[in-house]
């Protein structure tokens, strides 16, 4: 067993320089039939915490030597093999075994396994998973403001209202439902699949009847409100379970990042697909035909008989009616799609408990495990940097219909930009995959970020057809990036976490939840905002044409608002910490402490024996 697991380790050490490698490798093969004295948890161990602490934060910025390298991990090997023959040594008395009540590791059978290769079957599987929320997400996004204006008829603050509330909701229960993950408890079929499974058919019910238009009117921003909030709740119980999932399908950094890599492609697709679909079936209720010939002013009704008057608001009863229809039938067809893909999903993803630490006596309380995760400086830069730019991305997408309706001349295409800028997306996914593993994540970040503010700020200022569709093109590339790198960046967060604090397990649904959460939170807030500012502006519900007023805000929310928060972004992002040598070095560190895991879990399976 100890030549397998030094095989293990030895794999998984080839990212390394071979010099480094190799004087790893020999280090710990030296040490490994020496006898070590007992350890005890509160003193040696947490000196080589503190020394794992201080290696981790000081030399964020610094490229960390192979001495070093080899030094961090020997240390950390030489405390975890006496910890453990110290833990086996209180078992018995005057040389005789007893059988322990709890053993230090788990007998998990994944444990047995490290190098954890991933079938191109699983990646897909794992990967369609994230097109549900991403489908009903992107048709919300695009068509949920408008849709509550034009077709719902509320006004804009009560539509405001609903965005606001509805978005700080889904933040505020990000964090609770990573509570209840923390305290779930492993299942045949893992600690996450039950979750998702178990909210996924009350979520499409919840959102087939936010696309509905109840028959009262002065009760519908009630309505909205509590249709929009459960939705919130249920697809959060989905996403922050789905998206910790991504910790538990291998303990590679490869396979996860390759893994991420196919999932990002499938929301791409995931995005677009719901925006196809709920584009091209409501595309009707939007168009110029729905609109009266003439302006219903005062001297048009004065000079008009009642019979063209009636003919005309009938008319327009129609075409609402018409609207209505469409919309219920577009959300029939997502949750369709959304039941299929958790279906495809569960049946080709396992998921795995990850052996990196010791089974610790006394589980961490959340509230301490919380303060740990926020006093974590990558986490902290990672989610304030991408927490910013993804406001901008999104304050772009949730105004770009009304941008385009009603400040570009662009009614009648609106959908065909949509479309094209998520290919666009999806096209790019593996470019940018690409670029990250030969460039490293924080220069993809930068390089893909900053590609679309000149290109919206053209869009702005030249609104015509060709304009738009280059500048949908190139768009497609940032948006790309922006989904990519923050779900590809956060399990390096969540690793330089674990070998700071190896005996803190099962906190990985706190990292995923409260990065959700924050992003929620500032989202919601923004649209809120940008939403009562065309109600301050003076936006007309139902109308074909807007105020003046209200064309200038659309355009200072498509360009000028995005740019400001991405530039804030990127420059926070300058202070990430966790370079590709970084990450070189933690993958060796955590290996380390796989195989002790796996070789100890072996040893008292032979002593209880």
């Amino acid at each position: 067993m100890a030549t397998e697991s030094g095989r293990v380790v030895r794999e998984g050490q080839e990212e390394l320089p071979v010099s480094g490698a190799a004087a790893a490798h020999s280090h710990t093969r030296s040490h490994s039939h020496i006898q070590f004295q007992p350890l005890t948890r509160t003193s040696q161990w947490q000196a080589t915490l503190d020394h794992t602490r201080s290696h981790s934060h000081t030399h964020h910025f610094i490229t960390p030597s192979h001495t070093q390298q080899q030094r961090y991990s020997c240390r950390l090997t030489h405390s975890l093999s006496a910890m453990t023959k110290a833990k086996r040594g209180g078992q018995g008395s005057e040389g005789k075994f007893t059988k322990p009540s709890e053993p230090l590791f788990p007998k998990t059978l994944q444990q047995t396994n490290l190098n954890q290769k991933l079938s191109i079957c699983s990646k897909l599987c794992f990967a369609i998973g994230a097109a549900p929320k991403e489908v009903t997400s992107s048709a919300s996004a695009f068509f949920l403001q408008i849709y509550l204006l034009d077709v719902a008829q509320i006004n804009a603050f009560q539509a405001s209202l609903v965005l606001f509330i509805g978005r700080v909701w889904g933040a505020v229960t990000d964090p609770i439902i990573g509570f209840l993950i923390t305290k779930s408890s492993w299942t045949k079929i893992g600690r996450l699949m039950p979750w998702i499974l178990g909210c996924t058919p009350f979520l499409v019910v919840s959102y087939f009847y936010l696309w509905f238009v109840p028959p009262f009117v002065t009760g519908r921003f009630v309505w909205y409100l509590v249709f929009y909030c459960l939705y919130q709740t249920l697809i959060n119980c989905f996403h922050v379970s789905y998206s910790a999932l991504t910790m538990f399908i291998s303990t590679d950094q490869k396979e996860r990042d390759s893994a991420t890599a196919y999932r990002m492609t499938v929301e791409v697709m995931g995005t677009l697909l719901g925006a196809a679909i709920q584009g091209q079936i409501v595309a009707s209720a939007h168009t110029l035909k729905h609109c009266p010939t003439h302006n219903m002013s005062a001297s048009y009704l004065g000079n008009s008989s009642g019979a063209e008057i009636v003919k005309s608001l009938v008319h327009s009863q129609e075409y609402l009616s018409h609207a209505k229809e469409v919309y219920m039938i577009a959300a029939g067809v997502i949750g369709g799609v959304f039941l299929l893909c958790t279906v495809v999903m569960f049946l080709g993803v396992k998921e795995k408990e990850d052996p990196y630490g010791p089974k610790t006596e006394k589980q961490i309380p959340f509230m301490q495990g919380f303060l740990m995760v926020m006093r974590h400086g990558p986490y902290l830069i990672l989610t304030a940097a991408f927490l910013l730019i993804t406001v901008a991305i999104q304050l772009t997408q949730s105004n770009f219909v009304l941008f385009c309706t009603y400040a570009a001349g662009l009614r009648e295409h609106f959908q065909n930009i949509v479309l094209v800028i998520l290919i666009s997306a999806v096209l790019s996914i593996p470019f940018w995959q690409w670029f990250l593993q030969r460039f490293g994540k924080k220069t993809a970040a930068f390089c893909g970020i900053t590609w679309i503010m000149p290109f919206t700020m053209m869009l702005v200022f030249i609104p015509n057809l060709l304009v738009a569709y280059i500048v949908a093109v190139s768009s497609g590339l940032s948006i790309a990036a922006s989904l990519l790198l923050p779900w590809s960046m956060l399990p390096d967060v969540v690793d330089d976490f674990r070998l700071i604090n190896p005996y803190s397990k099962g906190h990985e649904a706190i990292f995923y939840s409260f990065y959700v959460f924050f992003i929620k939170l500032a989202a919601g807030i923004t649209l809120g905002v940008s939403t009562l500012c065309l109600e301050f502006a003076g936006y007309k519900t139902g109308s074909c044409t807007q105020p003046a007023p209200v064309v200038y805000t659309l355009k200072l929310l498509i360009g000028a608002a995005p740019i400001a928060f991405i530039v804030t972004g990127l420059m926070i992002l300058v202070l990430y910490p966790i370079n590709e040598d970084v990450r070189r070095r933690n993958k060796l560190c955590l290996d380390e402490l796989r195989k002790q895991s796996i070789g100890s879990t072996t040893s008292e399976d032979l002593s209880n024996a």
